[in-house]
């Protein structure tokens, strides 16, 4: 298996309870993070190598990235498994699918790329690289369908793992957090490429907020290992401003916040799986996002208004995203409680169509793809 971010590791860890039901003398071994070390998983590699998005950032990284592609390439071939599962990483994850696939491994991609978004092109290459397309959203099927690519929907497993009604009061009480305070969570992404870009922002939202409404306080989950990445971009440009790193804990602080401010990523769907308004944002290296750009086929790029096809939530995005408008898009949602409410309801039709027993579905595909 190869994970190549913090998303990635979540999902792949869910994936393994159900591989591990089926199979429990399973070896699983590869390029992972902590959630799959849980579940016995030996990395060869950490999954934040990998985890670098935008054309002009992986160039910093790309020798790295390519040598160890390279190295993991010729295990793989030496000692081919019964099952190579790459989970999301398309960049990494295809090209080497195409190669063991072509040696007789059997192949699976675990979370479609969006090609349906941008790049739809890539599904020719996907085409040659899997055995078997695991779908998170209920529409992508169909569209593999038309190519002839094995594809099925398994359901959106962190729909599964986030109760349809989340515990507010006990993640407030958790966190200290009075009835009376406001609270917003801050997730300014899981890459240090993307962390670099979007932090200074959030955290100079955050001050706005905190000059306007004093007594808000503020959450920011930190990725494991990415600490001495954030503290730095906090003490620059919100010193004074009361915010609490967490470790960890990004359901914590979703379920307990009035509001959020997210990186554009899976993180925008676990807020809407907690029913929480939310400020989407991100900027990245202008030549970077100008390539983007050109390739993207939808007016969205947050997956709750993909899921809804409506700007139900703002996007600020390269240079709106300033902290003076990203403030101004956060005091929208914290004065208006019946946009929240009906933000919510339609947050809770979304999270029930993507909640299935997915660890089950995806065994049950593996398992029939390893039969032929």
């Amino acid at each position: 298996m190869v994970a190549g971010e913090a998303s990635g590791d979540v999902l792949a860890g869910l994936l393994l309870d159900g591989l591990r039901a089926r199979w429990p003398e399973l070896v699983a071994e590869g390029i992972g993070g902590p959630r799959m070390a849980e579940r016995g998983f030996a990395a060869w590699w950490p999954h934040d190598k990998l985890a670098v998005r935008g054309y002009v950032e992986v160039l910093g990284h790309f020798r790295e990235i390519v040598g160890i592609r390279n190295q993991l390439t010729e295990r793989l071939m030496k000692d081919k498994p019964d099952a190579f599962i790459g989970v999301d990483a398309p960049d990494f994850n295809l090209d080497l699918e195409v190669k063991l696939r072509a040696a007789g491994v059997k192949t699976v991609h675990f979370v479609s790329p969006s090609i349906w978004a941008w790049r739809g092109k890539r599904i020719e290459k996907i085409k040659k690289a899997a055995d078997l397309v695991l779908c998170i959203f209920p529409f992508e099927p169909e569209i593999y369908a038309k190519h002839g690519v094995n594809a099925v929907y398994v359901g959106h497993p962190i729909a599964s793992e986030i109760p349809v009604d989340p515990p507010r009061a006990e993640a407030r009480a958790a966190l200290k957090v009075g009835d009376d305070e406001t609270l917003v969570a801050v997730l300014p992404g899981s890459r240090r490429s993307e962390i670099q870009y979007v932090a200074p922002r959030l955290f100079g939202a955050a001050r706005e907020i905190a000059r306007s409404r004093p007594g808000t306080r503020f959450v920011v989950p930190v990725v494991t290992g990415l600490r001495h990445v954030i503290e730095p971009i906090r003490r620059q440009y919100a010193p004074e401003v009361a915010i609490e790193l967490l470790d960890g804990r990004s359901h914590q602080a979703l379920a307990a916040c009035d509001v959020a401010l997210v990186a554009s990523g899976t993180a925008t769907l676990e807020a809407a799986l907690f029913k929480k308004p939310l400020v989407v944002v991100y900027a990245m290296h202008a030549i970077s996002w100008q390539m983007g750009k050109r390739m993207h086929y939808q007016p969205w790029i947050s997956l709750p208004n993909i899921l809804l096809r409506d700007f139900a939530v703002p996007e600020l995005l390269q240079r709106d995203a300033t902290p003076a408008k990203i403030a101004a898009a956060a005091f929208k949602w914290l004065d208006d409680p019946a946009a929240c409410e009906a933000l919510r309801v339609r947050f809770e039709a979304v999270h029930r169509d993507l909640r299935r027993d997915t660890a089950r579905l995806a065994t049950d595909a593996i398992e029939a793809v390893l039969r032929g």
